[in-house]
Order: C-alpha cells, then structure tokens, then sequence
C-alpha cells in the first residue's frame, strides 16, 4: 500500500511500503519486551509524513508534536524502518475544561527499498518534526556516460 497521492506513485512506492506485517511483528516483539500494564495503557496513531526525492536522496519529515529526541526511537531492523514517539506525560497544572487532541503516542513503520543506503541514513528532530535523510546507493543514481 503506498502512502502518496497519484503523483508518480508507481515510481514512488517502490522506496516506501506501508508494511502491515511488519507493524504485526512488531506490535508482538513489544508485547515481549514491554509490560503488559504498559502495552493496555498506550496507544498510537500514525504521524504525518512528507517525502521528498532529490538526485542523490529522499527526505522523510515525520510530525510527532509533543515529542522530544529523547522520547523518540528510529529503528532499522532488516529493510523496516521504524519510528516511535513517545510524548511527554507532564501533569497540568489545572483542570482540562476542554481537550482535542488525543494522548497517544505515535508510530509507523516503512519497508525500504534496498535501493536506499541504510548504512547513511541521517535522523534529526527540530520542533516536533523529525528529518530522516535515506540517501540513494550508487547503483541507482543518475549518472552520465562517456562515449568513447
């Protein structure tokens, strides 16, 4: 299942998979690592994604608000790469007389494309969102040809 719009989403989600089994997976090797209390008492939705593709990368921006580097986990473990935010769970100092948003934490998970250069990936969080830079192999980039 791709993420983007119509846009080029054949050429696109041959990088990026939303991969469902590997969500399964996971959510199981947590319920192992994780007390049981833990796991009933959290819940999380899917963070916002940008993807963006240049000559020599794509750039992931992910919106975890509330989220500090501190409570935020990337993991890449074969060709799945995930992400983890966890907020804050600060007291407030009144009473909630009215409250949208939702206290959960956030969570997704992207199958790579072995196109993409696991060994350089970047990461950096800045305001709530975070920056992961998954540079392209060489064997994929666009190059130029000498005729001899």
């Amino acid at each position: 299942m791709a993420m983007w719009p119509s846009r080029s989403s054949n050429q696109l989600s041959t990088f990026f998979h939303v991969d469902m089994k590997a969500i399964a997976q996971q959510e199981n090797k947590d319920q192992v690592t994780t007390s049981a209390a833990d796991v009933a008492a959290r819940s999380y939705v899917s963070p916002d994604v940008n993807i963006f593709e240049t000559t020599h990368s794509y750039t992931l921006e992910a919106e975890m608000p509330g989220v500090t580097k501190d409570n935020l986990e990337v993991t890449l473990e074969g060709n799945c790469l995930t992400l983890v935010g966890r907020r804050s769970d600060e007291p407030l100092a009144g009473a909630i007389l009215y409250q949208e948003s939702r206290p959960a934490d956030y969570r997704r998970v992207f199958e790579l494309d072995p196109a993409i250069d696991t060994k350089r990936i970047r990461a950096q969080m800045h305001q709530g969102v975070l920056t992961l830079e998954l540079p392209k192999a060489e064997a994929v980039k666009p190059r130029r040809i000498s005729i001899d």
